[in-house]
This record gives C-alpha cells, sequence and structure tokens, in this order.
C-alpha cells in the first residue's frame, strides 16, 4: 500500500511540475472590457490544469513593459496580453520571441513577434454605431464625441466617425473631449466631458463614445444634470453586463453598444496555445494570417434582454 501511495505522490508532483505555465498581462484592469479579457482567460486555463500568473500593466507603457520582460524571466511556456502594446513595447515582443515564448495578444494589434492577434473589425464596428447614433437622430442634428486616441481600436472607431459625419453635414460635432491619461482615465473623462456637456446643454441631441467605459461616466454626468432617456441618444462599443443593466434602465442615456464577446476572446486564446504549443498543431491550421477575426453584434432595447439573460 505504502508503494502505491508514494506512486501517486510521485506522479501528482510529475503532472504539477510539468504543468503549463502561463502568464496574462492586461494593460489596465480597471477598465472592465481588460479584466473580463483576463479573467475568461485565466478561468479557461485553470479548466485545462494549467498554472497561471496574471499581472495588471495599471495603464502604464513602462510598467507593461518591465511585466513583459518579468515574464521572460519567469520562464513561461505561454503569454497572453490583453490589450497590449505592440508598437511601444516592440522591443518587449522581440524578446519573448527570442525567449521562445508563444505569444498572443488579444485586441491589440499585430505584430511580427507575436503567433496572432485576436480581434474584431473596429472598422464595422465603429460604422455600425455611428450609423446607428445617426439613424436616431434623423441624420440631423448636434453630438458630443468622446474619443481616444492612443488606442487603435478607439481611434480606427473614431475615423469611422469622421468618414460618416463628411456624408451627413447635416449632422454637427459641438464637442469633443480626447482621453489623454490612461492611469486616472475616469478623472480624465469625467472631467472633459462634463465641461462639454455645461457649455452645451440643451443643444446636443446625440452623444459618441469611442468605448463603454466613458459612456457610463457620460451617462452619470447627463443624469446629474437632469437629462432623461430620450432627450439624447448615446452610443458606444464594447457590451458587458454594466452596458446591457444600462441600456435596460429606464433612467440611464446609454442606448446602444457594439458588443466585443471579450471572454470568448480570452478562452480562443487559450484554446489557441493548446492547440498550437500543447498539441503542436500547425499555427496554420488554427487561425489564417495574423489575426483571429470574431464577430460584434448591436445590442439595444430591442435585444438587450437575451444578453442579460447570460
Amino acid at each position: 500500500m505504502s508503494k502505491v501511495i508514494v506512486a501517486v505522490i510521485g506522479l501528482c508532483l510529475a503532472t504539477s511540475a510539468s504543468a503549463f505555465k502561463l502568464g496574462i498581462i492586461a494593460f489596465q484592469m480597471s477598465a472592465e472590457t481588460h479584466a473580463r479579457c483576463s479573467n475568461s482567460a485565466a478561468e479557461a486555463a485553470k479548466k485545462l490544469g494549467w498554472t497561471v500568473q496574471q499581472l495588471n500593466s495599471e495603464g502604464s507603457l513602462p510598467k507593461h513593459a518591465e511585466q513583459i520582460e518579468a515574464m521572460i524571466q519567469a520562464k513561461v511556456d505561454g503569454l497572453i496580453l490583453c490589450m497590449g502594446k505592440p508598437i511601444e513595447a516592440d522591443a518587449q515582443f522581440a524578446s519573448v520571441k527570442k525567449a521562445g515564448i508563444p505569444l498572443v495578444t488579444v485586441v491589440s494589434g499585430t505584430s511580427p513577434h507575436s503567433l496572432f492577434d485576436i480581434q474584431v473589425n473596429d472598422y464595422v464596428g465603429g460604422a455600425v454605431a455611428t450609423m446607428y447614433l445617426l439613424s436616431k437622430m434623423n441624420y440631423r442634428g448636434e453630438i458630443l464625441t468622446a474619443r481616444f486616441e492612443q488606442n487603435v481600436a478607439s481611434r480606427i472607431r473614431g475615423k469611422e466617425l469622421d468618414v460618416i459625419l463628411s456624408e451627413n453635414p447635416a449632422v454637427k460635432v459641438l464637442g469633443s473631449h480626447s482621453m489623454q491619461r490612461t492611469a486616472s482615465w475616469r478623472d480624465d473623462v469625467r472631467n472633459g466631458m462634463q465641461a462639454l456637456i455645461l457649455q452645451n446643454k440643451g443643444k446636443f441631441q446625440g452623444v459618441w463614445a469611442s468605448w463603454d467605459g466613458q459612456a457610463w461616466i457620460i451617462d452619470d454626468l447627463l443624469r446629474a444634470q437632469g437629462y432623461k432617456k430620450g432627450d439624447v441618444f448615446m452610443v458606444s462599443v464594447d457590451g458587458g453586463e454594466e452596458s446591457y443593466r444600462r441600456i435596460k434602465d429606464p433612467a440611464s442615456l446609454f442606448t446602444a453598444t457594439v458588443a466585443i464577446p471579450f471572454e470568448s476572446m480570452g478562452q480562443q486564446a487559450v484554446a489557441a496555445l493548446d492547440q498550437i504549443v500543447v498539441k503542436k498543431q500547425p499555427k496554420e491550421k488554427v487561425v489564417q494570417g495574423p489575426y483571429m477575426w470574431v464577430d460584434a453584434v448591436l445590442v439595444d432595447a430591442s435585444n438587450v434582454d437575451k444578453y442579460l439573460a447570460k
């Protein structure tokens, strides 16, 4: 009996020692989307019996670079970056590749040093959100916009907004705030948009936000100023429980979001590493090219119950 116990203990130790070590870095966990991606990836990895180390760069590029280097030093078997910075951290991405660590990014943009990026088509998502807002306004009136130029996805959505507005001259932008700070983004958005709302009180019929976290803050500001549902239409992009709750809330001015499936994207990142690294499947059988594309869907009052029920 003792030999059996020893054998079982030895097997368990061997299994533990050989467990796949996954590193996950989210750029800003205070942003719900980053947290959704990171946490879903961690949960999927743990279900496979992998050991997981999660880090939060807290919106700091220097910290992001340091954490990538730390993962290299930890000799992880695979690395997932949620909303990583392949251009700004190119040297660290190159070091990851040199160390032989397979890297998958989510909503980050492609890099010659990563396997691929899991992404939605932000050109489509930005166009859908903007066209929805304009249709609610009957293609005329004034809007406020909340932008974020430092993030490629938000920047693309803003460019789609500009293109569509150029073809719809009856819609005017009264004021725009471009978010500059990532570590203290809530204060940045609150201060910038509150000033615009006060300056243009009663003059605008729509609000366009580049991502939902901005829209939540703007929604609270509008309500504090006495705006009621229907006074102003507001659209954004991301999705998630908080956005769906606000769309359903009769006191909220949040009208619609183009929902990105961040949870499944995190899970897909883990599944891809499992297939490519653990099961040794050729990358070309898992994903074609530098991107793995997933679909986003418009959520408004007409279909929000389906998403709240999940």
